[in-house]
């Protein structure tokens, strides 16, 4: 269990949280979500005691320990991999170093018997002698085979950093666990372990995702931030995104009464305060007025972006045909003879264990590589547009957002277009006149398709489109997407958005090509059973 009682924090005049009061119980996983920029992060080091809040306090129970996901990967990197994870209970760990400095001393004394047998007992109370076990199957389920166990960090891809982090604060059965974006760079297999671990996990979880899935897997609270404070729902993400827009209308029509009923008895005033027959009822009406109160509805911080993908024409008959391709990069087999159709109305999500291949497809189908083999073919009335997930380059250079988006823009667009435009994707007043290269991620990722929506392609690309991005982005996203009446070949990490989305799951190995017209959810079910037989 954590407190946290009368947080109050501010940045200069920019006020984050303003007394707030909020306590996390056991046996539930509470998903702390809000807007870019809202202090999600931060709060959770408050909560850890990394940073300390203009006032207020946190308070865990006593002899509770909190745990965190580090997102520092290089912190450890002369550690071995192993006791970097076990390393996430400090007291164990220290009693470990203790342990073995008193064992390995050439002039062993009374006295350090003594003390030993003490260290003993205290690693033994703490579960010493199975931390090693413990810490090895950690590992080995989030996806980190055994001969990287005794490796330093420094000697592993970030990916795998971030993976033993993420057993580092999951070792030890912590009483309070904190998790920012836990789900970064897993693949299915690891986020389904890490779903059951945290569903059978009985002290308390905070956890910040971006992963609509994983929240509605794991959470049996919401707490949301949001004008200044954070309201607590019971239910997981979906059931937090119902109640807070029910709530919302609530309020939109309850003012909505009392604006139209203090219209009425303004008109009647206006009318008979002059009429002696009708000035009592005047007067009457002018009391109700005054007690009359119409809510001030607060201004969200959530906002969500207009996105919209017009496609100027219909794809023809032919879209795309792709026969036989093959790439090699550095002599790694990366497609091996990959053909397939594309077909009118298809959302297909293409898929592999190494996310390159996905990449290198994209590549290709837009001309900005060449396979080493094999032929595609798009259709004649076909033009496509490309998200591509490493897009810096489309942002170097000194031009205001105005001047970059106009570059793309239909002849004889002026600034007005582009304002317009622009406020639509959250960049209004002096925000469209910002420099390109002091963008956030987040906020290229909403430029980028700002520019694929001038082009009203028929064909979109998308490769990982929710990098970036927050959750009311990635719903404005996956909405529009839903309802484009043409073509998307697409791959995301997002298990919701996929879902949703994908009409057709094709998914690439060396070995060959599965192509399935299902969900989703029905590629994984027609996996599984696959495996078993």
């Amino acid at each position: 269990m954590i407190n946290a009682t009368d947080i109050t924090l501010a940045y200069g005049k920019r006020i984050l949280f303003k007394d707030v009061n909020i306590k996390f119980t056991n046996e539930n996983c509470y998903g702390l979500i809000g807007a870019n920029g809202s202090g999600k992060s931060t709060f959770l080091k408050i909560l850890a005691g990394e940073i300390e809040a203009d006032s207020g306090t946190v308070s865990v129970g006593p002899n509770e320990r909190i745990a965190v996901l580090r997102q520092d990967h290089f912190a450890f990197d002369e550690k071995t991999v192993l006791n970097t994870v076990i390393m996430g209970h400090k007291k164990l760990y220290s009693t470990m170093k203790l342990r073995d400095e008193l064992y390995a001393k050439p002039d062993f004394s009374e006295e350090d018997g003594i003390r030993s047998g003490e260290l003993e007992i205290e690693f033994a109370e703490m579960n010493g002698y199975e931390a090693d076990s413990e810490a090895a199957v950690l590992l080995n389920n989030l996806g980190i085979p055994e001969d990287l166990h005794t490796k330093k960090m420094k000697d592993l891809e970030g990916g795998e950093k971030v993976r033993v982090l993420l057993a580092q604060a999951l070792f030890g059965n912590p009483d309070v666990l904190l998790l920012d974006e836990p789900t970064n760079n897993l693949d299915i297999k690891s986020i389904e372990w890490l779903e059951q671990f945290l569903f059978r996990f009985k002290n308390t979880v905070i956890v910040v995702s971006h992963d609509r899935h994983f929240m509605n897997q794991v959470c049996t609270h919401i707490a949301d931030i949001d004008f200044n404070k954070i309201t607590v729902y019971m239910g997981n993400y979906d059931f937090w995104y119902q109640a807070s827009q029910l709530n919302l209308r609530q309020k939109l029509s309850e003012n909505k009464k009392l604006t139209d009923r203090a219209q009425e008895l303004k008109t009647f005033i206006q009318r008979f305060s002059s009429n002696a027959s009708k000035s009592k009822q005047a007067t009457s009406r002018k009391k109700l007025l005054e007690k009359l109160t119409i809510e001030d509805l607060p201004v969200s911080s959530r906002k969500y972006p207009f996105i919209h993908f017009k496609p100027e024409r219909s794809c023809g008959n032919i879209i795309l045909e792709v026969e036989g391709l093959s790439k090699s990069i550095d002599g790694q087999i990366i497609l091996n003879d990959v053909s397939f159709t594309v077909n009118s109305g298809d959302k297909i999500v293409f898929l592999s264990k190494n996310s390159m291949v996905q990449t290198i497809l994209f590549q290709i189908l837009t001309g900005s590589m060449e396979p080493d083999s094999g032929t595609y073919r798009w259709g004649v009335t076909i033009t496509h547009s490309y998200f591509p997930k490493e897009h810096s380059n489309y942002f170097n250079g000194n031009k205001s957002l105005i001047d970059w988006l106009l570059q793309f823009a239909p002849p004889k667009s002026d600034e007005n277009f582009a304002r317009t435009f622009l406020g639509r994707m959250l960049f209004s007043g002096e925000e469209a006149t910002k420099k390109v290269g002091m963008l956030s991620g987040g906020e290229k990722v909403r430029c980028m398709f700002s520019k694929m929506m001038l082009a009203n392609a028929n064909v979109l690309l998308l490769d990982e489109p929710t990098n970036h991005l927050d959750l009311e982005s990635i719903t404005a996203l996956n909405s529009s997407l839903e309802k484009f009446s043409e073509v998307i070949l697409f791959t995301s990490h997002d298990y919701e958005f996929v879902n949703t989305l994908a009409n057709r799951v094709i998914e690439l190995s060396p070995d060959g090509i599965i192509d399935r017209l299902s969900t989703y959810e029905e590629y994984l079910e027609f996996i599984k059973a696959a495996s078993i037989n």
